[in-house]
């Protein structure tokens, strides 16, 4: 930070923090009951309605509750994803309703999907089931102890492989994070009956509830932007050693190389997972 508002003491000039993707009052209706993805006064400003952090300095509103100081432990890669990536991870981790020894299915082994099997651990997952057609993002799931079984499905069939592992009854939880054609068709075909179907993907079409065909399966449907309002509670866990999302970069450029790198990370080079972008250099 190199500059702070009036009111608030925990923000001053030189402190490292980590910002929020959601801009938020913490006072309205929704704020109260932590639903600051629909804050009255605020939302998805940064990038939208006001500049992104793309920049070498961002105005930040509401700093008091969308920037959350950072302990000397914790490095400023370690806290990159904390204010969305991890924060959405979380969010479906939660959404899912997760018990100690529960078998969860997360579809997408993405950012956010790799986050969200972590933050499924943290919630007492028995067994994770990593679902994706990327050998390298699956590969990354099983090295980082993030899933305990992976199905590339260009190869395997996930539903078969999910009723294998849990006695014919299906997934306990799953977490759709693809947002493909068909994942969220796969999604609520992995869950066993009574399950929770967390869908935190984002969908270029409209998808259908095949109503009748899912008829007596019983299914709890969770769906939404990311309430990313537990970013302190995420650094604390970092600080803590129970996540660690470092392993998401695989690239780093400079703020001036910036287009570049847009252009290759476009072209979703083999092993690309995030871009981490470092300093201006002059």
């Amino acid at each position: 930070m190199v500059a702070a508002g009036d009111g608030l003491p925990d923000l001053k000039p030189g402190v490292r923090v980590a910002a929020n993707c959601e801009t938020f009052c913490g006072t309205c209706y929704f704020c109260k009951r932590g639903y600051v993805n629909n804050c009255r006064s605020g939302g998805w400003e940064l990038g939208c309605r006001i500049d992104g952090s793309h920049a070498e300095f961002v105005r930040v509103p509401f700093a008091d509750t969308g920037l959350v100081p950072l302990p000397d432990t914790v490095s400023d890669e370690a806290a990159l994803f904390v204010g969305d990536i991890l924060s959405s991870g979380y969010f479906a981790a939660d959404l899912a309703a997760i018990r100690p020894a529960d078998t969860v299915a997360v579809i997408g082994a993405g950012p956010v999907g790799l986050c969200a099997m972590q933050c499924a651990r943290l919630f007492g997952a028995g067994r994770i089931v990593a679902v994706d057609r990327d050998p390298f993002r699956l590969d990354v799931a099983l090295s980082h102890g993030l899933a305990d079984t992976v199905v590339d499905r260009r190869k395997g069939d996930a539903v078969r492989t999910v009723l294998d592992l849990t006695d014919n009854r299906g997934a306990d939880a799953v977490i759709e994070a693809a947002g493909g054609d068909d994942t969220f068709d796969l999604a609520w075909r992995l869950a066993r009956p009574n399950a929770v179907v967390a869908l935190v993907a984002m969908y270029e079409e409209p998808q259908i509830l095949p109503l009748p065909e899912m008829y007596g399966k019983n299914l709890q449907f969770k769906t939404g932007g990311v309430d990313a309002g537990h970013c302190a509670e995420l650094v604390r866990l970092i600080a803590a050693g129970r996540l660690d999302t470092e392993f998401l970069i695989t690239h780093r450029a400079p703020l001036n190389a910036i287009v570049d790198s847009y252009r290759r990370f476009e072209s979703r080079p083999t092993g690309s997972l995030k871009w981490a972008v470092t300093p201006y250099e002059r």
